[in-house]
Formats: C-alpha cells, sequence, structure tokens
C-alpha cells in the first residue's frame, strides 16, 4: 500500500477553500487511475489550540509504482495546474 497525503493549511475565506477542494481537486482527484482509496480528514484543533491546517487528504494506491503511473497522466498534471 502506497498513500499520498496533500495537508491544506487553514485560509481566512475557508468556505472558499471548502468549495474549491469539493468541486476542483476531489473531483479531479477521484479519477486518478489505480486510485483504491481516499480519506478527507478536517482539523479543527491541536492541543492548546487551534490548528494552522484545514485539512488532510489521504489517496491510496496498491504500490509506489501504481501511484507514480497515476501522477504521469492529464488528470494529474490538471491537478498540479488548479
Amino acid at each position: 500500500m502506497y498513500k499520498f497525503v496533500t495537508i491544506y493549511r487553514r485560509v481566512d475565506d475557508a468556505q472558499l477553500l471548502e468549495e474549491f477542494f469539493n468541486q476542483t481537486h476531489l473531483p479531479l482527484a477521484e479519477q486518478l487511475p489505480g486510485l483504491l482509496r481516499r480519506e478527507v480528514s478536517r482539523v479543527s484543533h491541536k492541543p492548546g489550540g487551534e490548528s494552522r491546517f484545514h485539512l488532510m487528504f489521504e489517496l491510496y494506491f496498491r504500490s509506489q509504482t501504481s501511484f507514480e503511473a497515476a501522477i504521469a497522466t492529464p488528470i494529474s498534471v490538471q491537478l498540479i495546474e488548479a
């Protein structure tokens, strides 16, 4: 199993970030070939106060080779450019 993690920092306009993630990033990522599973975690706090992070997005692939093949596709280019 190979996991790729993207972490989004907290921004001034959380609603705008959520819209971007849900309408752009998530639909593109779900089209990656070889994607086995995805997990989204929203971060609210850390011990001692507010976290500087807003959400974590984890993508699971069978292997590093499978992940590397997925990021070599046009869908991956769209993700990076979004």
